[in-house]
C-alpha cells in the first residue's frame, strides 16, 4: 500500500523530513540560514520636538512642521514621532484648529 503525503503546502515537500524513496532514510536538516542578520546598523533617530516636553498649541508655527501644504496631520513614519509624542502633537494641531489659530484645509492659491 502506498503512504500518502498529507502536507498542507500544495505538493510541496520542504516539511517533510522521510525521504520517499521508501528505504526509511531520513533527510538531514540545513544548518545554514539564507536570512539576514535582522539588527540594523545606523544611525539613531534625531528627536524632532528637540528638547521640548510640551507641544504648546499655541505655536502654530512649530505646529505648521508637522502638516502638510494641504494642511493635513501628517503620519508618524514620516515625522518621525514616537507614539505619544504624535498624539501630543495632533491633540495640539485640532485644538488650534479650533481656536481659528491654524486653518483646517489649506487655502487656494488661485
Amino acid at each position: 500500500m502506498e503512504r500518502r503525503n498529507n502536507s498542507f503546502r500544495g505538493g510541496n515537500n520542504r516539511g517533510n523530513f522521510r525521504n520517499n524513496e521508501g528505504d526509511g532514510s531520513i533527510y538531514t536538516m540545513q544548518t545554514g540560514s539564507t536570512f539576514k542578520n535582522s539588527k540594523r546598523t545606523g544611525k539613531q533617530r534625531v528627536n524632532p520636538l528637540g528638547k521640548e516636553k510640551v507641544v504648546d498649541y499655541l505655536d502654530t508655527k512649530f505646529l505648521g512642521r508637522f502638516t502638510n501644504d494641504q494642511g493635513k496631520i501628517l503620519p508618524r513614519r514620516i515625522t518621525r514621532l514616537t507614539a505619544y509624542q504624535q498624539r501630543q502633537v495632533s491633540r495640539a494641531i485640532k485644538h488650534s484648529r479650533h481656536l481659528a489659530l491654524m486653518p483646517f484645509v489649506a487655502q487656494d492659491l488661485n
